[in-house]
C-alpha cells in the first residue's frame, strides 16, 4: 500500500505555487468519465419525452450545459486532490484575457443563441428575412443558424445579428401569409372586367389558399396607367418569387386575350421651329 501511496503522490508537474500529482491526474479522469456517462442517460432520458422540435432546442441547450458542468468538474476535482486551484488561475489570468478578448464575438453568439433557443424568437422551419436575405430555417444552434435560401444556399448567421438587427419572421404568428402582385391598365379600361379576371387568375391557381379568398384594391390614379393590387394568402411563403412569376404570366396573357393593355411610360417630344425675324 505504501508502494501505492507514493506512486499516486508521485509529482508529474511541480513548481513554487502548482503541484500535479498522478493522483490527480486519475482522479480527474475517472471523475469526468463518470460525468461523461451520467450526461448522456440524462440527454437519452429527457429527449425520449421530447417532439423532435424539443430535442432539438434541448441538445442545443444540452451542450452549452454540458461544456459548463466539465468546467466546474476539472476545477472542483483539481482542487480536492490538492491542487492549488487559485494559483492555477493567477498564472494563466494574461492566456484567459487573451482568450476572451479573442472570442468576445463567440461569447456573443452563444449567448444570443440561448435566447433565442429560451424565447423561441427563431424556431426550424420559420421562413425569415434579415439583412436584405431570405430564408428557411433549417437548424438552431448555440453559435449560428442555419437557414436554406430560395437559390438552394444554404446560409449560416451568426447568432447575435437576430438581436442586433432587425429580423422579419414571416411565418411566426401562422405558416399562411398575405401577399400581392400590382399591375396597370390604360385609362378607359373596363374595371370590372379588370377585377374579375385578376380573381379568377387567383382562384384558379393552386398555391393560392380559398379562405381567407383573394381581394382586389384599385390604389391610385396613376400618370399613365389605373393601378391594382392583388392580394392573396398561401401557406409557403418560402416559395413566394414562383407563385408571383406564374401569376404575372397568366396576368399578361389573360389580358391579351381580352384586349387589355398594360401601359408603360412614355414621352412625346416636340419640336418647334422658331421662325427667324
Amino acid at each position: 500500500m505504501d508502494a501505492l501511496q507514493e506512486f499516486l503522490d508521485r509529482s508529474i508537474y511541480s513548481n513554487d505555487t502548482i503541484h500535479i500529482t498522478i493522483k490527480a491526474v486519475l482522479v480527474l479522469i475517472v471523475v469526468l468519465v463518470v460525468t461523461q456517462v451520467v450526461l448522456k442517460f440524462t440527454r437519452i432520458a429527457v429527449t425520449r419525452r421530447l417532439d423532435a422540435e424539443g430535442k432539438d432546442r434541448f441538445k442545443t441547450v444540452f451542450t452549452f450545459l454540458k461544456y459548463f458542468i466539465f468546467s466546474v468538474v476539472i476545477v472542483m476535482s483539481l482542487d480536492a486532490s490538492g491542487v492549488q486551484i487559485t494559483a492555477l488561475l493567477a498564472a494563466s489570468t494574461a492566456l484567459f484575457v487573451g482568450i476572451g478578448l479573442g472570442m468576445q464575438k463567440l461569447f456573443q453568439d452563444i449567448i444570443s443563441g440561448i435566447f433565442i433557443l429560451v424565447d423561441r424568437t427563431v424556431t426550424v422551419n420559420d421562413v425569415i428575412e434579415i439583412d436584405k436575405k431570405v430564408g428557411k430555417i433549417t437548424e438552431v444552434g448555440l453559435r449560428t443558424t442555419k437557414a436554406i435560401t430560395q437559390d438552394e444556399k444554404i446560409l449560416v448567421i451568426p447568432n447575435h445579428k437576430f438581436l442586433s438587427e432587425i429580423l422579419y419572421n414571416w411565418t411566426q404568428n401562422d405558416v399562411m401569409t398575405r401577399e400581392s402582385i400590382s399591375v396597370g391598365v390604360a385609362y378607359g379600361t373596363d374595371i370590372d372586367l379588370v377585377k374579375a379576371l385578376l380573381l379568377g387568375i387567383a382562384v384558379q391557381d393552386q398555391a393560392i389558399l380559398n379562405e381567407p379568398k383573394p381581394t382586389i384594391f384599385f390604389e391610385d390614379f396613376g400618370d399613365s396607367a389605373l393601378k391594382f393590387k392583388l392580394h392573396f394568402y398561401i401557406g409557403d411563403s418560402f416559395h413566394l418569387p414562383a407563385v408571383q412569376s406564374r401569376l404575372r404570366y397568366k396576368v399578361y396573357n389573360t389580358f391579351n386575350e381580352n384586349n387589355i393593355s398594360i401601359p408603360f411610360p412614355q414621352r412625346d417630344v416636340h419640336v418647334y421651329n422658331a421662325k427667324k425675324e
